[in-house]
Formats: structure tokens, C-alpha cells, sequence
């Protein structure tokens, strides 16, 4: 799995395609790092992040709700942006609620609209922290409608991706966490791996694709925000990698590395005799992690041993080995990260989560391989 993604890639894979993108603040976040990635390989600022229901953001436009309505943080609120240009189409909903009477006007936009190519949806801690007592029963009663509505809706070869929720901290504070719902911050990121649980199940049972972002970033929260719920622009930027390359094995298109992109460039400049002037985008820091003062650096990830200790009784199943070696001795594998006093500001390379059905139906207009 690819952890970075370029400009030219993106608007290939996408050429002449419609994606929609539903869900919540950090949902929005991927679409507007979605719609920068189109035009240009800078990364997203924190204001752009951090406001919601501009008017215009980068060439888009606002739709419905934001400014042109009253701003609030209740369960009413809508934002509808869209981005369009001469071969793509990208167009954003905001959520609170996986299922209800907005959905249900949304469902019509599609089925009475243009039908898109791309749908990805996420919709968790708005739903399990805002409607009662009983939301997170609700939640997976909605669950089971909005699957099958949409599934009726879409056409067969739409490709629907789920986005799992990500990891949230144990302080947070946001719009959505209203003061009568604020006694449900110590305990919502435990609900979250439980919704996630059982939407995952739920998705997979009606035939979706599911990128399990909780899994993907669980060793990177150096890159979440202080508010405990949002991410940082490289997060971001991650995501669109994740999903780009998810949407490219889902059409069985192959995107080429991007180290062997610029080594092509390279080559054919220096053919050329031209001299490289462009500069890659800076590249912004992640907050470090801290650290308590006069402490031995806490590692993020215990190390264990590569192979489980032979119980007596039992016929080993292969030649036996010392259980306690000398961690200097120890070869650990690639999925193992130790994150540095500093923090670290990369990210794993690890696609073992992802769930893909390549039905047969699925098709893509171009050459197998894109440049």
C-alpha cells in the first residue's frame, strides 16, 4: 500500500468520474483534501481544516446550508459543497446521521441525478453520541436500511466504499459534543471501536468495500489534533492515498510509484538538457508527541518475541528456539513501528485490514497501467 499520492495520478484514475463523499467534519476534511489533490500536490492548512460552510474553498462552491443557512452544531445542520471541472466531478454531504430524512433526499439527488462512480460514507460519532440513550441501537437498525436503500438506488457497478471511524482520544472536545452529551466523553472511544465492529460486519454482509482507517492510524496519533476527533493535513493527504489506491485495485488499475515518476522525469529532462526548476510541496510538521521530562522514552509498541513458547507436551512444530533472547538479537517484522522521543511523522505501510470484492461487472475506461 502506497502512503503518498500525486496530482497527476489522482486526476487520472478519476478522469471523467463523479465521487460523492458523505459523512462528517472529518469526512469533509478527505473531500476538501480530495478537491486540493486535483488541482496541485500542496497540502491542506490548518484554516482551510479548520473552517466549515465556506462559500468557496479552493475552485468549489457551497451548495446548500453552511453560510447561506444559520451555522450551529445541532443535528439540523447541512452543508452540500461541489466541485467541478472540465472532467471531474467531486460533491460532499454532510451527515449526522447514517439514516433519516435528509439521507432520504439525498438517496433522491442520486437516483434522480447524475449516478456517480465513487460513493464514500462514514457516519459513527455523531450517531452514537447525539440521539439518546439507545443510539447505538439505532445505529445498527440504520445501518441495515441505508445499506439496503442504497444498494437499490446506485447502479451495479458504483463502487462503494465505507470508511471506518478513526481513533479518537481520551480528552476530546468538538461541535458535536454539546454540554448535555459531554458526560459521554470519557467513554465514546470505546463506542467507536464497538460501532465500528459492527458496521464493518454490516457493510461486508451487503457487499461493500470497507478501508478500516482505525487500524490504519493506530500507531500514528502523533497526527490527530488536539481535540482528540480531527487530523492533521498529512493524515489526510494519507487517506487520499489509502482510498485512491483502493479505488485503483477495486478497477484493477495499477498506479505507477511515485519514486519511479520522478526518476522518468529526471531522465527525460536531463535528455532534454532542461534543468528541473518546480519544487516539491513543503511538506508540513506534525505536532511531536510529548514526552514527561526526566523519563526514559515511552515506546508506543512493546516488542515481542517472533515465536510463541513451546508448551511441554506437546511436539513442537518447528526446530525449538530460545524464548528469551537479547533484544539486540531480535529481527522484528516490517509491521512493527517504535516511535522515536520525538515522535515520527511517517506512516505504515499496511493493507492487510482492507476488504475488496472485484465483481466482475467492474470496469474502467483506461489502459490497465496509468502513468
Amino acid at each position: 500500500m502506497r502512503s503518498s499520492i500525486t496530482q497527476s495520478q489522482a486526476t487520472t484514475l478519476l478522469h471523467n468520474k463523479f465521487v460523492v463523499v458523505l459523512g462528517d467534519s472529518v469526512q469533509r476534511g478527505i473531500y476538501k483534501d480530495l478537491v486540493l489533490l486535483l488541482q496541485t500536490d500542496q497540502f491542506l492548512s490548518w484554516p482551510q481544516l479548520k473552517s466549515k460552510g465556506e462559500f468557496s474553498f479552493e475552485n468549489d462552491y457551497l451548495v446548500e446550508g453552511g453560510q447561506l443557512d444559520r451555522m450551529n452544531n445541532g443535528t439540523e445542520y447541512k452543508e452540500v459543497r461541489q466541485y467541478q471541472a472540465d472532467h471531474h466531478l467531486v460533491r460532499f454531504y454532510f451527515l449526522t446521521r447514517i439514516f433519516s430524512r435528509y439521507m432520504k433526499s439525498i438517496l433522491e439527488d442520486l437516483k434522480g441525478g447524475l449516478k456517480p462512480d465513487v460513493i464514500i460514507i462514514s457516519s459513527c460519532v455523531w450517531d452514537i453520541s447525539r440521539y439518546g440513550s439507545g443510539s447505538l441501537n439505532q445505529y445498527k437498525e440504520n445501518l441495515h436500511v441505508f445499506f439496503r436503500e442504497i444498494r437499490d438506488i446506485v447502479p451495479r457497478d458504483c463502487l462503494i466504499v465505507w470508511n471506518l471511524a478513526m481513533p479518537l482520544g481520551s480528552r476530546i472536545k468538538g461541535g458535536f459534543l454539546v454540554p448535555e452529551v459531554s458526560h459521554l466523553a470519557p467513554s465514546l472511544r470505546n463506542d467507536v471501536i464497538e460501532a465500528n465492529f459492527y458496521s464493518c460486519v454490516t457493510a461486508e454482509a451487503y457487499n461493500m468495500d470497507i478501508l478500516d482507517l482505525h487500524y490504519h492510524f493506530r500507531r500514528s496519533l502523533q497526527h490527530r489534533m488536539p481535540d482528540g476527533i480531527h487530523w492533521d493535513s498529512l493524515a489526510h493527504r494519507r487517506i487520499s492515498a489509502l482510498l485512491l489506491q483502493h479505488i485503483a485495485n477495486a478497477w484493477g488499475v495499477t498506479l505507477q510509484d511515485v519514486p519511479s515518476i520522478q526518476r522518468q522525469v529526471k531522465v527525460s529532462q536531463s535528455q532534454r538538457g532542461l534543468k528541473r526548476t518546480n519544487k516539491s510541496p513543503e511538506r508540513p510538521r506534525s505536532r511531536p508527541s510529548r514526552q514527561p521530562q526526566n523519563s526514559e522514552p515511552v515506546h508506543r509498541v512493546q516488542p515481542f518475541p517472533p515465536h510463541p513458547p513451546l508448551i511441554q507436551g506437546f511436539p513442537p512444530m518447528c526446530p525449538p528456539i530460545r524464548w528469551l533472547i537479547p533484544q539486540h538479537q531480535i529481527h522484528f517484522p516490517p509491521m512493527y513501528i517504535r516511535f522515536s522521543t520525538g515522535g515520527d511523522f511517517g506512516f505504515q505501510a499496511d493493507d492487510r485490514c482492507m476488504r475488496r470484492r472485484r465483481r466482475a461487472n467492474r470496469s474502467h475506461p483506461y489502459h490497465q497501467y496509468l502513468p
